[in-house]
């Protein structure tokens, strides 16, 4: 007599299998939208957001209270900073100046035909950059100029707001003639999406409208918030989530005592939901939380990494944790406030590396005086990963800083594949 195959077990199975599958897309859909909160067609993850567009809008309004629009032209989430005023976020190599230049060119583009060619885009921005109410100066007569815009538009191009169809930037920066141009389409969806903002700044009257940047920044983000202990506490848990989520490490001391008391409570369960949901590792300590992403992808400065600037940065980082272990050791008070390092006993540390390790660094670095551009770049990553703080000249180290100790190097001569680089959320 034959068996019966059991057709339960196997429907059971695919089903399972199916739920894991549905819960890996959804966490790598996720992950990818906090890396990438304006993402166009071309994006390789963007079909699966596509598909799992309505379980990622119901998480991050619950989660975060962040609003998620996923069209065939793109997707957008609307990410809300949780501290406006923080100048380590932006743009890689971005100041004052070159952001004015992006929001230059995107108005020029909101007004433009459908192409529009990198010369015309330059034109119009000088009229746009000469109104009298903006103290702004700007020409394409330069080399550095031309190369200034040319960086803006690379930069709507990764973001998908212009499409090249002909032509070479690198040619209009060199050469600035009237033959060297290149032509893009613009993707209006894309565009549109740009500004991350609860509310349009011309909305506001001339009567109402914000004074100072900082009044400006906050009016662009805030959100309503319901007359209610619930509603008040929501917004709270939200702004928790989006720092958790945004931030290297959330310290226990930036917070107000209100959201003190609610993060020292709570901040098990969240984390426990975060890191669930995108695939983290919650380190908490007396100090504050933070959520560690330990494949380093969630991260714009992975610490360690490969590459001269992401090696001195572990050197000085090693260098300001040894020095707070040693006055433990010594019998310091650890909860008083950290001893600083002065910058230029960093350089010097630096200068006293190179003897070592020199060989290994770029070429740059080992000149005369590169130990001062090292130093300066060590201690910005430093801030960005919330590793430590700048004041008055002295580096103050930071809680989280402990967390990197370095053993023994062991150099090798030889190494046919490169090690990976990896890093965390602090």
């Amino acid at each position: 007599m034959k068996a019966v195959r059991d057709n339960s077990s196997d429907g059971r199975s695919i089903s399972m299998q199916q739920q894991r599958f549905q819960r890996e897309e959804f966490r790598e859909c996720l992950r990818a939208l906090l890396m990438t909160p304006l993402m166009s067609p071309a994006h390789e993850d963007f079909a699966a957001v596509r598909r799992q567009a309505e379980a990622l809008r119901e998480w991050f309004s619950r989660e975060t209270g962040g609003i998620l629009q996923v069209e065939r032209e793109g997707a957008r989430l609307f990410k809300r900073p949780g501290m406006v005023t923080d100048a380590m976020r932006g743009l890689p190599g971005y100041d004052r100046r070159r952001y004015v230049l992006l929001c230059l060119a995107c108005a020029v583009l909101e007004r433009a035909d459908p192409q529009i060619t990198l010369r015309l885009l330059g034109e119009r921005l000088l009229e746009l950059a000469a109104e009298p109410g903006l103290d702004f100066s700007f020409t394409l007569e330069a080399q550095h100029e031309r190369r200034e815009l040319v960086s803006v538009c690379r930069i709507l191009l990764g973001l998908g707001v212009l499409h090249r169809v002909a032509g070479d930037e690198e040619t209009f920066v060199q050469a600035g003639g009237d033959q060297a141009d290149a032509l893009y389409d613009v993707q209006r969806r894309m565009l549109a999406g740009m500004l991350a903002a609860m509310r349009g700044p011309s909305t506001w009257t001339p009567e109402e409208a914000p004074a100072t940047l900082d009044e400006r920044l906050h009016a662009l983000v805030d959100e309503h918030v319901a007359d209610s202990e619930e509603g008040r506490r929501t917004a709270l848990r939200h702004r928790l989530a989006r720092r958790l989520l945004d931030d290297p490490v959330v310290y226990v001391d930036t917070l107000d005592p209100e959201a003190r008391a609610y993060f020292l409570n709570q901040r098990g369960t969240m984390a426990a939901r975060l890191c669930e949901a995108a695939g983290l590792v919650a380190e908490q300590r007396a100090e504050g939380l933070a959520l560690v992403d330990e494949a380093g992808a969630l991260t714009d400065v992975a610490m360690p990494a490969e590459g001269t600037d992401a090696h001195v940065t572990l050197l000085v980082a090693e260098h300001l944790a040894a020095g707070q272990r040693q006055r433990k050791s010594n019998g310091a008070d650890a909860t008083r406030e950290p001893i600083g390092i002065r910058e230029h006993d960093i350089i010097d540390f630096l200068r006293e590396a190179r003897a070592s390790y020199g060989r290994y660094w770029r070429k740059s670095a080992r000149e005369p005086g590169g130990e001062r551009e090292l130093a300066a770049i060590a201690v910005e990553r430093l801030e960005k990963l919330q590793l430590a703080v700048l004041k008055d000249g002295t580096v103050y180290p930071l809680p989280a800083l402990a967390r990197f100790a370095l053993g023994e190097a062991q150099i090798r001569e030889t190494r046919t594949v490169p090690a990976a680089a990896t890093g965390s959320l602090f």
